[in-house]
């Protein structure tokens, strides 16, 4: 069993080197689907976050709980709830989502809603009371104190984000109901991973695993140098 293994590195090391063709594919299309998702969280739920912030309203503890437990959302979850909206007995089913990358990207998008939103609150709360009183006595407008804030506060939004890739990136429960692992079209690298694992290809299955560790490096890697400066 060793010798398969260090024969699966190997031949692992192989596959990455000569840019295997069915690796780059999966590779990107993994970080095109992860990048999307992240990119159209950011945008809805980075604002989102803010305006439950800076506003005052019933429930509003509650929300925030809420928010915070869904941190932990089962993928398969989330992935069996999308699936009976988008499938074509469902309400949505004649948008055509399933088994598609777009529909990938949806499902994506679900799972890393509560961390963008969550982090973004508990960024924003980090940044003491008195430098938001010195930003109004300045004079600055509502508009103006609030992007003042979440400047004060943009690096532990930008690790809110890149949190939000690397849950992206990583999951394979609604990869797997949503876009069906199918080759060519919507497999990923954590679906190819679990796929070539159960027909015993481990050089394949330990190359794309070779890969989804650099991302995750190369991720942290970027929030360390941004902190940094």
């Amino acid at each position: 069993m060793v010798n398969e293994i260090m024969d699966g590195f190997v031949q692992a090391f192989w596959l990455i080197v000569t840019l295997d063709p069915e690796v780059v594919e999966i590779t990107l299309r993994s970080l095109e689907i992860s990048l999307a998702a992240t990119i159209i969280g950011a945008s809805v739920c980075l604002p989102l976050g803010g305006f439950i912030h800076f506003h005052e309203f019933r429930g509003k503890r509650i929300l925030v709980n809420v928010i915070q437990t869904l941190y932990a959302l089962p993928t398969v979850i989330a992935g069996l709830f999308l699936f009976l909206f988008i499938s074509r007995a469902g309400p949505f089913g004649f948008l055509g989502m399933l088994f598609t990358p777009v529909g990938m990207v949806l499902a994506q998008f679900i799972l890393i809603t509560p961390i963008l939103i969550g982090l973004t609150i508990s960024a924003l709360s980090t940044i003491d009371r008195e430098a938001r009183m010195t930003v109004k006595s300045l004079g600055a407008s509502g508009t103006q104190s609030v992007l003042t804030i979440m400047q004060e506060a943009r690096f532990a939004i930008l690790a809110a984000v890149i949190l939000g890739f690397g849950r992206a990136i990583s999951e394979v429960g609604a990869a797997m109901m949503i876009g069906g692992n199918i080759r060519g079209a919507t497999r990923v690298l954590t679906t190819a991973i679990t796929l070539e694992t159960s027909i015993g290809d481990f050089s394949l299955s330990i190359a794309l695993g070779i890969i989804l560790l650099l991302v995750a490096v190369v991720v942290n890697l970027i929030l360390n140098v941004a902190q940094q400066r």
